[in-house]
Order: structure tokens, then C-alpha cells, then sequence
């Protein structure tokens, strides 16, 4: 049984579409849809092992793909990337800004370094290589980009230096649909909210501890998946949403909704997630 993606098959058939951080999380799981529905899909990340058992898996499935190697943060490296890639493969049509990361702290235990290093890869290197793909390919020929944001809008304390750049990427989203529209490239984000993910392993205990409570804060009842969020990539993605551009859909059970302590959650009834993904690993928090 392979990706059992809601749309046609053949929808992405003879595209090639970049997806970053596509080693693990939402960035393997929708380089797996896109393969399913027939792109070629373009893996990048920094670690090469990751990647390579990406390809290995989609080109198990009966997926094509290619990876590179690339630090979203460098000017150079990413410029070199997507020419390479376009060199190699031909006219990128879409880009998914997948690749980030964060750590729980608050404000006043930031350091300039960990603030730095947040903000370069949440935003700066969003920006680099919607940049590049726009210069070097969409602006002769059109194409998407969608951008991976956040909840932030209520603030994103415990993590601020994650929520102002991903806000930074959400006004960039904005703009950018603006200013490249002429060119019939849309640009739009996908904001995730409390998803079940591996990179939720990565945490400490303390943290782990809180994730777990989460979904009692989602008037859903219950965390989302990475196929809920690739599915919303893949329909941005997609030549029905050609006059969406420029705007943010929340992936979120309505989590961003409310206050708990203000309207507090009855319980949840007849719950239902979307289960896609045939290669789903779930957090090893939360087995």
C-alpha cells in the first residue's frame, strides 16, 4: 500500500518541486505525497543520510526524486543548489519551505547565538531559497511556493525567538505574493499547530511532560498529523488554489481559536484524523 493521498493521481505528474528539511517530519511525509502524485521531488536538508533513506523509501514506493546536501542559512550554498537542480532537472514549479527549528526557552534566557541561529533558519533561509527559485526559474515561468509557519499570533511564549520568525515568514509570505504575482507565482503558508511529529522526541522531559497535555487545549480533542499538513501543502501546491495567493491557512484543530481558561473544552466526541501517510512514525512520546 503506498501514500493514500485524498487527491487525483497524476496531479504533480513532469513537475520538479523542492521541499526543505525533507529528512524527517512534515518535510518526509509531503516529499511522500508529492511522489505519490507523480513529481519529481527535489529532497534537501543538511544531513545526507537523512535524505538518502527519503529517496530510498519513495523510490521503494514507486516515487522519482533527487536530494542535495545544502545549509538553508548560506547565500552561496543555496544559490548553487537550485541551479544545480535546475541544471539537472529543468524549470522548478513549486517550493515548500519546510526546513526549521526551534528550542524551549524564555525570552531572557536567549542568547544572541540562539536567537541568531533560530531566526536564520526559521526566516533568513526561507527567504534565500524562495529567492532563488523565484530568480532563477518562477519569474519566466510561474510556480508555488508555500511557506511552513506557526501558530504565533497569540504570541509564542516559551519559544519567542521561533514566533517572531515565523511571523517574519508569514508578512514575507504576504509580500512576496504581492510583488511576484505579475509573474504567476503564488505564494501562500501553511501554519501548523500542536502536530505529532518526531521532531517532538527531540525535547527534554520537562517539555515532553507538557506535549502531552497538549490536545486538551484542541477544541478537536486530539494533536494533528503530518499527512493533515501535507494534505493543505499539496492543495496550495495544486492548480486548483491558482488564485489563492498570499495568504495563511491554519492547520490547527481551532487550538488558535480560544482560551481555555475562558471557555473551557467539553469533552470531545467522534474525532477523526486523516491517516494518509503509509510510512507514519509516531513520537515515541506518545506510543
Amino acid at each position: 500500500m503506498g501514500y493514500q493521498s485524498d487527491l487525483r493521481p497524476g496531479l504533480f505528474s513532469n513537475r520538479n518541486i523542492i521541499v526543505t528539511g525533507a529528512g524527517s517530519g512534515f518535510g518526509r511525509c509531503n516529499a511522500h505525497e508529492l511522489a505519490s502524485l507523480g513529481a519529481n521531488v527535489l529532497l534537501v536538508g543538511r544531513k545526507i543520510e537523512k535524505l538518502e533513506t527519503v529517496r530510498d523509501e519513495i523510490i521503494e514506493d514507486g516515487g522519482i526524486c533527487d536530494i542535495g546536501s545544502c545549509d538553508i542559512r548560506d547565500e552561496e550554498t543555496v544559490t548553487d543548489l537550485v541551479a544545480t537542480f535546475i541544471a539537472k532537472h529543468g524549470d522548478i514549479y513549486g517550493l515548500v519551505n519546510n526546513a526549521g527549528g526551534q528550542f524551549p526557552s524564555p525570552l531572557d534566557k536567549i542568547s544572541k547565538n540562539g536567537w541568531n541561529a533560530v531566526v536564520n533558519t526559521n526566516l533568513t533561509g526561507g527567504f534565500l531559497m524562495a529567492r532563488e527559485v523565484y530568480k532563477q526559474s518562477m519569474s519566466q515561468h510561474g510556480g508555488s511556493i508555500v511557506n511552513i509557519v506557526a501558530d504565533m499570533w497569540g504570541g509564542m511564549p516559551g519559544m519567542g525567538h521561533s514566533g517572531a520568525a515565523r511571523a517574519g515568514m508569514a508578512n514575507f509570505t504576504q509580500t512576496a505574493a504581492y510583488e511576484w504575482g505579475h509573474a504567476n507565482v503564488r505564494v501562500n503558508a501553511v501554519a501548523p499547530g500542536w502536530i505529532m511529529s518526531s521532531g517532538m522526541d527531540t525535547y527534554g522531559p520537562e517539555f515532553k511532560a507538557t506535549l502531552r497535555t497538549l490536545k486538551d487545549a484542541v477544541p478537536l480533542g486530539r494533536l494533528g498529523n503530518e499527512a493533515e499538513i501535507s494534505a493543505s501543502i499539496c492543495f496550495l501546491l495544486s492548480d486548483s488554489a491558482s488564485y489563492i495567493s498570499g495568504t495563511t491557512i491554519r492547520v490547527d484543530g481551532a487550538a488558535s481559536q480560544g482560551n481555555t481558561a475562558v471557555y473551557p473544552l467539553p469533552k470531545t466526541i467522534n474525532t477523526s484524523p486523516f491517516s494518509g501517510f503509509h510510512r507514519e512514525l509516531t513520537p515515541d512520546l506518545f506510543k
